[in-house]
């Protein structure tokens, strides 16, 4: 819902200043719009599932990731397949846990194919709003593969050349459902599953998961040269990056109450992962990832402004200049983070109020 007050008019004005159309006044107000909440606590504690992907991630250096992932994780015991979704033992499996049908030979060929499984990590990754669990896939394929089968039910849905990585939240581990079933047995005083189970479905943390799936590739698909790194250096800073962007994509739903797909949210988690993961925030840098470089591909900017006409768009380049500009004149995100969590989680918090100030021009 949009603010009231002042802050409407000046954001109009602003937007005015920003070159608006009177036509486009309306739907930028309404894309300009606040939504961060910042008075809550400035870190958090791990949520519940984590302490489950501590375990994952031992086992995973142990024995690879992906023995591990196919145990815990259903739909990976499962193709990426046209009419997935609609099979009968799909369902089974990922709506209530039901895996009996598996034991068909050959009707499932083995679950998810993947084409280096070999080089899937797991890791749990420390951010200011707590452990968040991380899946990389470095070759291309898979990680696609990964997205299709954990995020759009097994079927082959598209997955943009642009997508490097997805935060994936309110899935059910079928794998904590039945610890749960476990203990409940172990210290049953009466009562059935059935009983239980109705207990436990309002108790959405005790079942619930919320990861990052990464690819590996040069960030924003800007090539080594853009960024005057060698092919290799650009890999390794560019999966710094993106992780470290995700992560400001989990504190902000996590402890700032949002997480849109925006293009001040895409300003926001850059601008931190640059910082955080880069060894310093540039602004070029971030204006290559968001609006591209001459000779390389598109910036992802177009991918962030559903809703809006196309003369909408300058006045939102305009404003994503200036922010990233502003940004510039904080010394501690030029110099980079530590790794300390209280030092992070106010460099984010500085960089969502700047991100927002520049919605009205600065006031």
């Amino acid at each position: 819902m949009r603010g009231v007050g002042p802050s409407v008019e000046a954001r109009a004005a602003a937007l005015r200043r920003f070159g608006a159309a009177p036509a486009d006044l309306e739907a930028l107000l309404d894309y300009t719009e606040d939504p961060f909440d910042s008075g809550g606590a400035l870190t958090l504690d791990d949520e519940p599932s984590v302490a489950v992907w501590e375990e994952y991630a031992a086992e995973a250096a142990a024995e690879g990731a992906v023995p591990v992932l196919r145990r815990a994780l259903v739909q990976l015991r499962f193709p990426v397949r046209a009419g997935m979704s609609e099979e009968p033992a799909y369902r089974a499996a990922t709506r209530r846990g039901d895996l009996a049908a598996l034991g068909l030979s050959g009707r499932f060929e083995g679950g998810l194919g993947l084409e280096a499984p070999d080089r899937v990590r797991v890791e749990v990754h420390p951010t200011p709003a707590g452990r968040v669990p991380v899946i990389t896939a470095p070759a291309r394929a898979d990680f696609v593969a990964l997205v299709r089968a954990l995020a759009r039910r097994n079927e082959p849905a598209e997955v943009p050349d642009s997508m490097g990585a997805l935060m994936v939240g309110g899935y059910n581990n079928w794998d904590r459902v039945g610890r749960y079933r476990r203990a409940w047995a172990a210290g049953r005083s009466g009562g059935t599953w059935a009983e239980a189970f109705r207990r436990l479905v309002p108790r959405k943390e005790l079942y619930q998961d919320r990861f990052i799936l990464l690819s590996e590739g040069p960030y924003s698909g800007l090539p080594a040269a853009a960024v005057g790194l060698e092919a290799s250096d650009w890999v390794a800073v560019s999966h710094r990056i993106r992780l470290e962007h995700e992560c400001a994509h989990y504190y902000c739903r996590r402890a700032l109450g949002a997480m849109r797909h925006h293009v001040i949210d895409e300003v926001i988690a850059d601008a931190y992962g640059l910082a955080a993961g880069a060894g310093g925030y540039d602004a070029a840098r971030l204006l290559a990832f968001l609006a591209g470089v001459p000779g390389g591909p598109p910036g992802r900017i177009g991918n962030y402004l559903d809703g809006l006409a196309p003369t909408a768009r300058p006045v939102v380049e305009r404003i994503v200049r200036e922010v990233a500009g502003g940004l510039e004149a904080d010394p501690e995100l030029r110099a980079g983070l530590g790794p300390d969590p209280c030092v992070r989680a106010a460099a984010l918090r500085r960089i969502v109020a700047a991100a927002v100030r520049g919605w009205v021009g600065g006031e």
